[in-house]
C-alpha cells in the first residue's frame, strides 16, 4: 500500500481529544507526517537515491518549514490559527542551528500538520501544503 493510502486510510482520533494533546505531541507526528509528504513527493521526481536526501533537508529543515509556514498561514481559518498559535507557544529547546524565531514558526507548521493528520482532515492538509509548496517554488528535480 502506498504512502497516500496509509495517509488516507488513519483512523482519525476524535477531535476534542487531539485538542488535548500537548502541541509538542502534534508537533512530533506533523514533523513525521510532514516529511513522509515530502518524501512522497520527491520519490516521484526521478531524483537518483543520493540526491533525494539533498533535496529532502530544503523542505523538512526548519528553514524551509518556516518557508512553508509563510506560504500557507493566511490560507488557515480560526481553528487551525490556534492550533499553529499553540505550536509556536510551546516551550521546548530550540536547536542551536536555527533562530528561536525560525524553530517557533516551524513548529507551528508542524503542529498544524499534525492536529489536521490526527483529525483526519487528510484532504485539507494535502491542499495546503500543495498550494504552499507551489507558491514557493517548490521543485523535486535534479538541477
Amino acid at each position: 500500500m502506498g504512502v497516500q493510502k496509509v495517509i488516507e486510510n488513519a483512523s482519525p482520533l476524535p477531535e476534542p481529544e487531539v485538542r488535548m494533546m500537548s502541541p509538542l505531541v502534534l508537533a512530533y507526528v506533523g514533523d513525521a507526517v510532514y516529511e513522509v509528504y515530502i518524501r512522497s513527493l520527491l520519490a516521484r521526481s526521478g531524483s537518483p537515491a543520493r540526491k533525494l536526501h539533498e533535496l529532502c533537508v530544503q523542505w523538512v529543515s526548519a528553514v524551509g518549514q518556516e518557508r512553508v509556514w509563510y506560504a500557507l498561514k493566511e490560507s488557515l481559518d480560526e481553528t487551525e490559527r490556534a492550533i499553529a498559535r499553540r505550536g509556536r507557544n510551546a516551550k521546548g529547546g530550540v536547536p542551536t542551528n536555527v533562530s528561536p524565531d525560525t524553530y517557533r514558526r516551524s513548529t507551528s507548521l508542524e503542529c498544524l500538520v499534525g492536529y489536521l493528520f490526527l483529525i483526519g482532515k487528510n484532504e485539507r492538509l494535502g491542499r495546503l501544503l500543495t498550494d504552499a509548496l507551489e507558491e514557493v517554488g517548490a521543485t523535486y528535480e535534479e538541477t
